[in-house]
């Protein structure tokens, strides 16, 4: 099996690395008085499904992150050839924005990305109403768990459903505005791309104090280790700090997502 597995790796491919976002269009933020910064959105197109699996990348994340030379984060998503062109055939906004205004730094030759298909607006308003209903009831849901699960001093157990609210809010702006959502539980990488779709979402979120940083580092890890680590630590006063972030998210989402809704 595990010569299989080698033999498999071997025909993997990257076919394609794009930048796309705040830096392929020229519109990234550096603001010095709220902390914010503008992350590197990278997509990654290869060209077999077990390639995009997350764990294939999680190395290549941990050395960008503490990379000195880049000063950022970088966040990437990882898509095939296939995904991606079955994607931009059905009209999907997300990857329709990127074929146009992405930055290929590095292509293979010989594989292209589709054209893609207009939607109309009543198609959109059909889809995205869908997605948002679906992911807005399910960070309710979660929010309401947390609670319950702090009250009934669940602590780990409320890190973990506050984690999923976020996700789940995130979820419901991306797939309203693009019809689209990385297969990630990573809420770095949903955070960067909803907040460069619009930037109110940059205030949910304080970042000039480590200790901010430091509740959503705990955040982010929640969806591992408050399930199966001992070594997991979070208090009260954290998770209620978190919780009416989350809060807050979840207005700005509605917010949003409703606006845009009713202009289609």
């Amino acid at each position: 099996m595990s010569t299989a597995m080698s033999e498999k790796k071997k025909r993997g491919r990257i076919l394609k690395i794009i930048l796309f976002g705040s830096f392929a269009r020229g519109t990234w933020v550096d603001d010095r008085k709220s902390g914010y910064k503008s992350d590197y959105d990278i997509l990654v197109i290869v060209n077999a499904k077990f390639l995009a699996d997350h764990r294939f990348w999680e190395a290549a994340e941990d050395r960008l992150m503490f990379d000195p030379t880049i000063k950022r984060e970088v966040q990437f998503i990882v898509e095939t050839l296939n995904t991606v062109n079955s994607e931009l055939s059905n009209g999907q906004y997300f990857f329709s924005d990127i074929r146009k205004d992405g930055i290929a730094l590095y292509e293979l030759k010989g594989h292209k990305l589709s054209s893609p298909k207009p939607l109309n607006e009543a198609e959109y308003q059909e889809i995205a109403t869908k997605y948002y209903e679906a992911a807005f009831s399910l960070a309710d849901d979660q929010l309401a768990i947390s609670r319950h699960c702090i009250n009934e001093d669940r602590i780990e157990s409320a890190a973990f459903a506050l984690h999923q609210a976020t996700e789940h809010a995130y979820r419901a702006l991306l797939l309203t505005l693009t019809h689209y959502s990385p297969a990630t539980h990573s809420i770095k990488v949903l955070r960067s791309l909803a907040e460069d779709l619009d930037q109110r979402l940059v205030e949910v979120w304080p970042r000039q104090q480590r200790g901010d940083k430091r509740k959503f580092e705990l955040l982010r890890r929640a969806y591992v280790e408050a399930r199966y680590s001992e070594h997991y630590e979070i208090t009260v006063e954290e998770l209620e700090w978190l919780e009416s972030r989350i809060r807050e998210l979840q207005g700005v989402v509605e917010v949003i997502c409703r606006e845009r809704l009713k202009n289609t």
